[in-house]
C-alpha cells in the first residue's frame, strides 16, 4: 500500500485507510471486524471513527479489531460539537479512547463547527496533546475561514488535518481548501469517496460510462478508479467505508494499475469540478 506524509506531522500514513461510519448497522458485527483486520493486514491501517458513529458502537467494533495489534495502526476520532465544550471535550476523548481499548489516539478532530468556541475546543485539544492522549489534532467539515479560525486558537500545536466531503460529485474543495491546506501542511482526508447513498456513478449515464470504461482498459473496477482520480494531489487521503471483506480486498488494490493522464482527464471531464466557489459539502 502506497504511503505518503500526513500533512506535516512527520508521519507517512496509507493513502487509503478505512471508515467506519454505520458498519455498527451491519447485520454481522463479526463480519465488519474481520474486514477491519483483513485491512490492516493488506495495509489499509489508517482506521477513522467518532463517537457518534452508532453512539459508540463503531469504536467498540473498531476497539475489537485492533486488540493486539494498536501500533500497527494510526487511529483516528472525533469529538460531536455538542460535546466540544473544553471539559466536554476531554470527557468525549476519555469515553473513545475506553471504547477503543488504547490509552492513545493518533489523531482526533472536532466532527464539526457547533456552539461552543472553537477556541475552547482548541484549547482542550492542545490539553490533550500535551498530556499525550493524542498525538495530533485537527478538525472536520470546515471550509477555510473555519480552518484559519482554528489555526489561530492554537498556540503548541500545529493543525495536522482536516476530513471533508470528497468525491466525483462533490469536487467544491479543490478550488480553494486542498491548495490553502497544502500550503499549511494540513493534510486533508476525502470521506464517503464513493459518494452517499445510491450516489456512485450509474454505468447507464453518460459519466458512469466513462468511468467504466477507463477501469475496464485499466483492469480495475469503477470504484477502483474513482479512488485513483481522487488521489491524484498527494496531500490528500481517504478513507472508504467496508464492511465487506471482498470490499476492502477491493479498495486495498485500487491502486496496483495506474491511470495514465488522458484517463485522468476523461474522468476530469465526465465529473467536472465547479467553476466556481460552493458551499462547503457535508453528509
Amino acid at each position: 500500500m502506497l504511503t505518503a506524509p500526513f500533512g506535516a506531522t512527520g508521519v507517512s500514513i496509507p493513502l487509503i485507510g478505512q471508515g467506519t461510519w454505520m458498519i455498527e448497522e451491519s447485520a454481522a458485527a463479526d463480519r465488519a471486524v474481520e474486514a477491519l483486520r483483513t485491512g490492516i493486514d493488506l495495509g489499509l491501517t489508517h482506521i477513522d471513527t467518532a463517537e457518534m458513529y452508532g453512539s459508540g458502537r463503531a469504536e467498540t467494533l473498531v476497539g475489537r479489531a485492533i486488540a493486539g495489534r494498536r501500533d500497527q495502526v494510526f487511529l483516528v476520532s472525533k469529538v460531536l460539537p455538542s460535546n466540544a465544550s473544553y471539559a466536554g471535550t476531554l470527557r468525549a476523548c476519555e469515553a473513545s479512547l475506553r471504547r477503543l481499548g488504547t490509552d492513545y489516539l493518533d489523531l482526533y478532530l472536532l466532527h464539526w463547527e457547533g456552539r461552543h468556541p472553537i477556541a475552547e475546543t482548541m484549547r482542550a485539544l492542545e490539553k490533550l496533546a500535551a498530556d499525550g492522549r493524542i498525538r495530533h489534532l485537527g478538525v472536520s467539515n470546515f471550509d477555510v475561514p473555519q480552518v484559519r479560525e482554528a489555526e489561530r486558537a492554537l498556540r503548541h500545536y500545529p493543525m495536522a488535518a482536516n476530513q471533508v466531503l470528497y468525491h466525483l460529485g462533490d469536487r467544491g474543495i479543490e478550488r480553494k481548501l486542498l491548495p490553502y491546506c497544502a500550503g499549511r501542511g494540513i493534510a486533508v482526508v476525502g470521506y464517503s469517496p464513493f459518494g452517499s447513498a445510491g450516489g456512485f456513478p450509474s454505468p447507464r449515464t453518460p459519466g458512469g460510462r466513462v468511468l467504466a470504461a477507463v477501469a475496464e482498459r485499466r483492469g480495475l473496477t469503477p470504484r477502483q478508479a474513482v479512488l485513483q482520480f481522487l488521489l491524484r494531489d498527494r496531500n490528500l487521503f481517504v478513507i472508504p467505508k467496508s464492511s465487506h471483506e471482498a470490499h476492502t480486498r477491493e479498495n486495498a488494490a485500487a491502486l496496483d494499475s495506474p491511470l495514465t493522464a488522458e484517463d485522468i482527464a476523461q474522468i476530469d471531464r465526465a465529473f467536472p469540478a465547479p467553476d466556481h466557489d460552493v458551499p462547503l459539502g457535508i453528509i
